[in-house]
């Protein structure tokens, strides 16, 4: 027997990005014939999709770890990686999506709809790709970005029309029975129904679900009994059925109480979705009671004398019998006709065109802030110089220069004169941190010593005390570059 499973949490992790190749091409003839190497393959989205013939969460309550293809690293002759395999989750009808927080990301909602819950890291690229004028045959290549990774927590709410709310041993599967042609499991006990049970009706030309929600009882809105973990599932009917045992012989037990206490629960249960569904508190959906087991003769009198009581507050009331199947027939056609005219008040909007709006890879937003952690330092935010960072082999001096070039270019090294950064000071971005040397000649590409080195590094670790405080002194315009610091003293 299958088990009923509406609320996982599922851990992501998208595939990750290729390395870059850096790859010169040899053949005979031509030792040097300039950089071939490739870039490295995207990798895989993490990827939900609605579909219509999965009805539980099951599959990832036993496998709650999902990861995505890796892509594949670039290689020579200008051959790019493969890209890693997005992993296609199907997941049912009426799932949301959560982030770790507890906010809603999307409410999925009909076959065929996707959502991408990790993307893929970025493929990073191969030296072909990065050669210029100045750097005709570059001796490194970018490295692949790492995939997003998280934690989601999925929870079903069952598409439903008309729920049945009522005490354990109500007869609310009971009249799902009769009323369709579902088959939900049926005892004298309580709480015999553990998990939601929904029913197709057919009255005239209308078609409605039903769904049979777990007994409630008072304090379920906090989490007695099964009442926490179901209630969910009335989030979307348009209608609320009070079915009632009038056949009952608990003490301190009636039609009245039963459903006042019923009334106070649902006013109590606030839902995630109200914004989004459009339908508002459960306390705002029509009513109408059900009486049941009235072909009890006590039940029948008590129904009787109830009656008045329901109608004065402007519901509908229906005295049945789920065993002999009296009065199911009025029933049925008065529950097609209320979520008729609650389907013409509440129109389901249109699904919303896709409108594309592509975002710049290389957004040119950043900050630089003084480091609250790091007297004297520096932090470096943003997307582009952060990515940058990422994608750096730091044990490539070339790699490194080109680094400083492309932040130099983008501004980061004139920010930081602003800030007052001074030689040496620590920088970070991202998860690196470095010692701050500013360069006159950064952000202008320079002919490397040879594949894989930058002469500006090698001069680093020559450059004097004096140097550095004079170089600083031409980037904030005390000095003009071609001036000495013994003329600007006189």
């Amino acid at each position: 027997m299958s088990k009923f499973i509406d609320r996982v949490v599922l851990h992501v992790h998208a595939g990750k990005g290729g390395h870059g190749c850096a790859s010169v091409r040899r053949e005979k003839f031509m030792p040097l014939g300039g950089p071939d190497g490739g870039n490295g393959g995207r990798g895989g989205d993490v990827v939900l999709e609605v579909d219509p013939n999965v009805h539980t969460l099951l599959d990832f309550h036993f496998h709650p770890h999902a990861k995505a293809g890796n892509g594949k690293p670039g290689e020579g002759s200008n051959r790019d990686g493969k890209q890693g395999e997005d992993l296609l989750l199907k997941v049912p009808d009426g799932t949301v999506v959560l982030d770790g927080e507890g906010k809603v990301l999307i409410d999925l909602v009909g076959a065929g709809n996707r959502f991408i819950v990790a993307r893929g890291g970025r493929g990073g690229l191969g030296n072909a790709a990065l050669a210029s004028k100045a750097r005709k045959a570059p001796g490194f290549a970018l490295l692949g970005e790492e995939g997003d990774e998280g934690d989601l927590v999925l929870e079903l709410k069952s598409l439903a029309d008309v729920g049945l709310v009522g005490f354990p041993s109500a007869g609310k599967s009971s009249l799902v029975s009769v009323l369709s042609a579902a088959k939900p499991k049926i005892a004298d006990y309580p709480f015999t129904t553990l998990v939601p049970n929904l029913g197709v009706v057919a009255s005239g030309d209308t078609t409605f679900v039903i769904a049979d929600v777990p007994g409630l009882i008072p304090g379920a809105s906090e989490g007695r009994g099964l009442g926490l973990e179901f209630l969910r599932h009335l989030e979307r009917c348009a209608v609320l059925a009070h079915v009632v045992d009038c056949a009952t012989l608990e003490p301190g037990r009636d039609p009245v109480s039963d459903v006042d206490a019923l009334e106070a629960e649902l006013a109590a249960y606030k839902s995630l979705l109200n914004t989004d569904t459009g339908l508002g508190d459960l306390a705002d959906r029509p009513r109408v009671v059900i009486l049941n087991k009235v072909d009890v003769p006590d039940a029948a009198e008590l129904a009787e004398m109830v009656t008045d009581e329901f109608t004065a507050r402007g519901w509908p009331v229906f005295e049945i019998s789920a065993v002999s199947r009296a009065g199911l027939r009025p029933l049925t056609f008065a529950l097609a006709d209320m979520v008729l005219k609650y389907r013409e008040a509440h129109p389901k909007a249109a699904p919303a065109r896709p409108v594309i709006r592509p975002i710049a890879v290389d957004r040119t937003g950043f900050t630089v802030v003084a480091d609250p952690e790091e007297p004297g330092g520096f932090i470096v935010r943003g997307p582009q110089p952060e990515r940058w960072v990422r994608q750096t082999q730091f044990d490539n001096d070339e790699a490194v220069g080109y680094l400083a070039d492309r932040l130099a270019r983008l501004g980061v090294e004139d920010a930081l004169v602003k800030q007052g950064a001074e030689p040496g000071a620590p920088v970070t971005i991202g998860d690196v941190t470095f010692e701050w040397e500013p360069q006159i000649s950064a952000g202008i590409d320079r002919v490397p010593t040879g594949r894989g080195t930058d002469i500006r590094l090698e001069q680093n670790d020559r450059i004097s005390a004096a140097e550095r405080k004079h170089a600083s002194r031409v980037r904030r315009g005390l000095l003009k570059e071609d001036e000495d610091e013994d003329e600007d003293e006189e």
